[in-house]
C-alpha cells in the first residue's frame, strides 16, 4: 500500500490540470527522499509512506490512447502527484433564465411529463441553488470532524444498510443501498425487469414508470440514496455486469439512464450514476487501466454520465479500475474537469466500495469515501482521521472539506428528505434482526408493470409460417431446465449466484431478494388451462435422447434455455463474473438441435445476460421461431406467456448486435494478467464498439443493433425535416458560432449547455400499421455525419415508439438537438458540427432503413 495511500492520480488534458489541482505557494516543506506520516481519527492507526520528489503528470496529449506521464512519479505504473497543498475554489453553477415550455425550472419530485419524443430540457440549477443554500446554513458552525463525518462511511456492516453516513447534529445521515433492480437485502420488495430488459423495450414510458416505482419501493424503505443505474456500455459481450446496464450503444443507455433517474427521484430517493467510468469487465477490475482516448471517452463512455446530469442526478460513483494509468476515484480530470467543469454536476461523487485509493482523492473530486474503511472490517480509512489531519496541515484546504461536505447535504435537501423522510426499517445485514426489520411492505401493484415490461422488452427473433402466437395447440412440451422454478426456491443461491431454474437475474450485488418467481411453466399452464391444452415437461438439460423422445409427436415443442454472468467476487460454473463465450448454458445447443431434431415446430426461448452465439442451431428448419426473452425479474413466466400466445405483440428490439462468430465482436475480454500489477486494457476500437464496428467493417451480423419482429408489419411514409426557432436569447452568439463549425467553449456547463440540447430540428414521417392485428412499432433515426468527422457509418440518434391498429396511420416525429449533430473536437475540447452534408435514415433497425434524408444545419 506505501506510496499508493497517499497517492492522488490524474490524467494529462488539453488544458492541464483545473485550478484545483495546482499547489500553493505555501506547500509546506519535507524532507528528501522516503517520508513517514502518521494518520489517525476514528479508526485505527494508519503509517504511509511518500516519495517528495514526486512531481505532477505534464498536461497535453488528450487524443493520444494512453497517458503522457512524462515528469510523473508512477507506481507499477500508476499515476500519482506528491503530498502537497493544494488550494481550492467552486465551479461557478452555470445558470440560465428558465424559459418554459423548453426550459422550464424542475424540481426533482415533478419531472416533465415522459414523452416518446421529448421536447424538454429541465432546469434544474434553481433546485439546486436553494438546496446548497440550505447545505451552507446548516454545516455553518460544524465543526473539521462533523464534516468529516459527513464524508466517511461508518464501515462495512456497521449500520443497517451496505452504505451509511453517521447522524451529525441536527442532521439525520444517509443509508445508500443496492441494486439498481430492487432493494437489495429487503423483503417485501419487488425484483423488477434487469437494465438491459428495460433497454429492450426501447420504450420512454415504460423506463420512466420503472424508475419511478424503483423510487417509491427504496424511499418506502426508508433508503436515501440508491445505488443505481448502472450505465457501463457493455464494450465487451462477455461483460459480467452488461445486464445491470442499458447496452451497447451510448444514446439508447444515456436516454435509459436518463428516463430511470427522473423516475427514481420522483419517487423521492436520489440516484446514483454508476460506475463512472471504463469499468467494463469484471476480470481485473481493481487492477486494469482501460486507456481510451479523449473523443471516444466523450462520445461513447460518458455521454449516459452526461444526461444524467441533465437528468438531475444527486450522486455519482466512480469505479474501481484505472483510466490511462489513473484510479477512477483519483481521477482529476474525469471528476474534476469533465464531471463537475464540463458537465456542471452539482451533486456528490462517491467512491464504489473499497475503490478509494488516497486521502488525497478528496483534491481529484471524491466526495465521500464507502462504505468508510479501506478494506471491509479493516478498521481505518482514507478520509475519516486521515482526512482531518490533511485539512489541519493544510494538505487539503477548509474549502474543499466544506465543498464535499455541502455537496452531500444539497443532495438530501435537493430530494426534499429532510422533509419527514422515512427512516430506514430494514437491516442489510440481519434478516433475523426483529428490532430494525420493520417488515413494511412497498410492492404496491408493480409487479403489474414488470410484467408489462417482461413483454415489451422481449424481442422476437425468428417467426417462420406465423408459427407464433400460439393459437389453442392440442398439446405442447417444455424442454429445459430453464422452463422451472429453482430447485429450492427463487433465492436459493447467495446474491443469485447460481441459477438451476428460470434465470431471471444476473448475480452480485446489483441483485435482490425476489418475493416470487413465476416460472415459464407455470405462466404457460396457466394460460394452457383456458384453451384446453396438454402440457407436458422434461428440464433434464443433459438428456438429450429423453428430451427428443419428449418432443416427438407433440403439436409445439418449447426449449429454453439461458446464459448467465455477474460480479466477479461470485464465480458460477467456472465463469468469474464476465462469461468465459458465449454459448448456451446447461448444454443448450445440444438440447436445442436434439428437440428440432424430432419436432418440426421447435420454439426456442432464451433468457441472456447478453448476446449468444446461435449460429449451431438458427437456421435448422425445423426451428420455427426464436424468442429472446432476457432477463425478466419476477414475472418473467408471465411476460414469457404474455408473448408466446400474442396477448402482447412482441415490439422488443435488441440493445445490442448479436454477432455470428465472437471473433466479429470488436473488442474482447481479457483475461491474462501476464504477470503485471496493473493490466493495460487499450480501447483501440475508438468509436466503433457494436454495430458500429459491424458496418465499418462490413461484418454481417446474425441480428443487428435494434432488430425486433412483430406480429404485424409497418410501412413508412412521408418524411420531412423542419428546423425549429431556439429558445435560447442568451447564447445565439453560440449558436452561430456551432452553425459556422465553430467547437462550444471551454465553460463550466459547456457541455450540458441549453443551446446545445434544446430542440434544433424536427424530423417527421408516417407510420402505417399493413398487418392484420394492433402493434407497437419502434422507428429509429440514424445519423450519418460526413467523411470529414470519421464517425462510423451510422450513428442511433433519436427512436420513438408508436402504436398502431391495424390498417390506421399515425404521424410520427423525432427531435434533434445541435449535440445529437455534433463530434467532440480534441483540440478544441468542445462539441462541433462537421465540415459536410449531414444526412440520416429512419427506419426499423440499425440496418433496415426506410426513409432518408439530410439536415441542412
Amino acid at each position: 500500500m506505501l506510496s499508493k495511500l497517499l497517492s492522488l492520480s490524474i490524467i494529462p488534458f488539453v488544458l492541464g490540470a483545473p485550478a484545483t489541482l495546482a499547489p500553493s505557494a505555501a506547500t509546506p516543506s519535507t524532507p528528501g527522499g522516503n517520508v513517514s506520516a502518521s494518520v489517525a481519527g476514528p479508526y485505527s492507526l494508519v503509517t504511509t509512506s511518500f516519495n517528495s520528489s514526486s512531481t505532477s503528470a505534464a498536461s497535453s496529449a488528450t487524443s493520444s490512447a494512453s497517458a503522457n506521464t512524462s515528469g510523473a512519479s508512477t507506481t507499477t505504473g500508476v499515476i500519482t502527484v506528491p503530498l502537497s497543498s493544494y488550494s481550492f475554489a467552486p465551479y461557478p453553477t452555470p445558470t440560465l433564465n428558465p424559459r418554459p415550455p423548453v426550459y422550464p425550472a424542475t424540481d426533482p419530485l415533478n419531472p416533465p411529463s415522459v414523452s416518446s419524443d421529448p421536447q424538454v430540457v429541465p432546469d434544474f440549477a434553481p433546485a439546486w441553488a436553494a438546496a446548497y443554500q440550505k447545505a451552507e446554513n446548516l454545516i455553518s458552525d460544524y465543526t473539521i470532524e462533523e464534516k468529516v463525518n459527513i464524508t466517511t462511511g461508518v464501515g462495512w456492516a456497521n449500520g443497517l444498510c451496505v452504505g451509511n453516513i453517521p447522524p451529525n447534529k441536527n442532521f439525520p445521515g444517509l443509508c445508500l443501498e443496492d441494486s439498481p433492480l430492487a432493494v437489495r437485502f429487503a423483503d417485501y420488495a419487488t425484483a423488477f425487469p434487469a437494465g438491459i430488459q428495460v433497454a429492450s423495450t426501447w420504450n420512454r414510458a415504460l423506463m420512466r414508470a420503472r424508475g419511478l416505482a424503483l423510487g417509491q419501493e427504496f424511499k418506502g424503505k426508508g433508503v436515501n440514496i440508491a445505488l443505481g443505474p448502472m450505465m457501463n456500455m457493455g464494450r465487451v459481450a462477455q461483460g459480467g455486469r452488461n445486464w445491470e446496464g442499458f447496452g451497447a450503444d451510448p444514446f439508447l443507455t444515456g436516454e435509459s439512464a436518463y428516463e430511470t433517474i427522473l423516475g427514481l427521484q420522483n419517487g423521492g430517493v436520489q440516484a446514483t450514476a454508476k460506475h463512472f467510468i471504463n469499468n467494463e469487465q469484471e476480470h481485473f477490475r481493481t487492477s486494469e487501466s482501460s486507456n481510451v482516448d479523449d473523443r471516444t471517452q466523450h462520445e461513447i463512455y460518458a455521454h449516459p454520465f452526461l444526461r444524467s446530469v441533465m437528468a438531475g442526478v444527486s450522486s455519482v460513483m466512480c469505479s474501481y479500475n484505472l483510466i490511462n494509468e489513473s484510479y477512477a476515484c483519483n481521477n482529476d480530470k474525469m471528476l474534476n474537469d469533465i464531471l463537475k467543469r464540463e458537465y456542471g454536476f452539482q451533486g456528490f461523487v462517491q467512491s464504489d466500495w473499497s475503490a478509494t485509493m488516497s486521502t488525497l482523492s478528496a483534491v481529484a473530486g471524491l466526495d465521500m469515501t464507502m462504505p468508510g474503511d479501506i478494506t471491509f472490517d479493516s478498521g481505518d480509512s482514507y478520509f475519516g482521521g486521515n482526512l482531518t489531519d490533511y485539512v489541519n496541515d493544510g494538505y487539503i484546504s477548509m474549502a474543499r472539506l466544506d465543498d464535499m461536505a455541502t455537496r452531500i447535504i444539497a443532495a438530501w435537501y435537493f430530494l426534499h428528505q429532510d422533509e419527514a423522510y422515512p427512516a430506514t426499517n430494514f437491516n442489510a445485514f440481519n434478516s433475523n434482526d426483529e428490532v430494525n426489520n420493520k417488515h413494511v411492505n412497498v410492492q404496491a401493484d408493480h409487479y403489474k408493470l414488470v410484467r408489462e415490461i417482461d413483454a415489451a422488452g422481449t424481442v422476437l427473433l425468428k417467426n417462420v409460417n406465423g408459427a407464433l402466437p400460439l393459437n389453442k395447440p392440442r398439446n405442447l412440451v417444455l424442454i429445459g431446465s430453464d422452463a422451472r422454478p429453482g430447485k429450492f426456491g427463487p433465492n436459493e443461491f447467495s446474491d443469485q449466484g447460481g441459477s438451476d431454474g428460470i434465470l431471471a437475474m444476473g448475480w452480485g450485488s446489483g441483485t435482490g431478494y425476489f418475493p416470487y418467481l413465476i416460472s415459464p411453466l407455470e405462466g404457460i399452464q396457466e394460460r394452457a388451462r383456458q384453451d384446453g391444452s396438454s402440457v407436458f415437461w422434461d428440464f433434464d438439460d443433459w438428456n438429450t435422447v429423453l428430451a427428443g423422445d419428449m418432443a416427438y409427436g407433440e403439436a409445439v415443442a418449447l426449449v429454453f434455455t439461458n446464459s448467465d454472468s455477474g460480479e466477479d467476487y461470485i464465480t458460477v460454473d467456472g465463469n468469474q463474473g464476465d462469461r468465459n463465450n458465449l454459448t448456451a448454458w446447461h448444454n443448450g445447443d445440444d438440447l436445442i438441435l436434439a428437440v428440432a431434431a424430432q419436432n418440426n415446430n421447435t420454439i426456442v426461448i432464451v433468457n441472456s445476460v447478453g448476446p449468444l452465439i446461435i449460429e449451431p442451431w438458427i437456421e435448422h428448419p425445423n426451428i420455427t421461431a426464436v424468442v429472446w426473452a432476457g432477463i425478466q425479474g419476477q414475472e418473467a413466466g408471465n411476460g414469457i406467456a404474455d408473448i408466446l400466445y400474442g396477448a402482447y405483440n412482441p415490439s422488443g428490439r435488441l440493445p445490442y448486435t448479436i454477432a455470428k462468430d465472437i471473433a466479429d465482436y470488436p473488442a474482447q475480454l481479457i483475461t491474462d494478467d501476464s504477470g503485471n500489477d496493473i493490466v493495460t486494457i487499450d480501447y483501440t476500437e475508438g468509436l466503433f464498439i457494436d454495430y458500429r464496428h459491424f458496418d465499418q467493417a462490413n461484418i454481417t451480423p446474425r441480428f443487428e443493433f435494434g432488430f425486433g419482429l412483430s406480429y404485424t408489419t409497418f410501412t413508412y411514409s412521408g418524411l420531412g425535416v423542419t428546423p425549429i426557432q431556439s429558445s435560447d436569447t442568451d447564447q445565439e452568439d453560440l449558436i452561430t458560432a456551432w452553425e459556422s463549425g465553430k467547437a462550444s467553449p471551454i465553460a463550466e456547463g459547456s457541455s450540458t449547455a441549453l443551446w446545445l440540447h434544446e430542440p434544433a430540428f424536427k424530423v417527421t414521417f408516417e407510420v402505417t400499421n399493413t398487418g392484420p392485428v394492433s402493434g407497437t412499432e419502434i422507428p429509429q433515426l440514424y445519423i450519418h455525419f460526413p467523411s470529414s468527422a470519421s464517425e462510423p457509418p451510422s450513428v442511433l440518434r433519436g427512436f420513438t415508439n408508436v402504436e398502431i391498429s391495424p390498417n390506421d396511420t399515425k404521424q410520427v416525429s423525432i427531435t434533434l438537438s445541435r449535440y445529437d449533430l455534433s463530434i467532440w473536437d480534441v483540440v478544441a475540447q468542445g462539441w462541433r458540427k462537421p465540415d459536410g452534408q449531414i444526412s440520416f435514415s429512419i427506419g426499423a433497425s440499425s440496418r433496415d432503413f426506410k426513409l432518408q434524408g439530410d439536415i441542412s444545419a
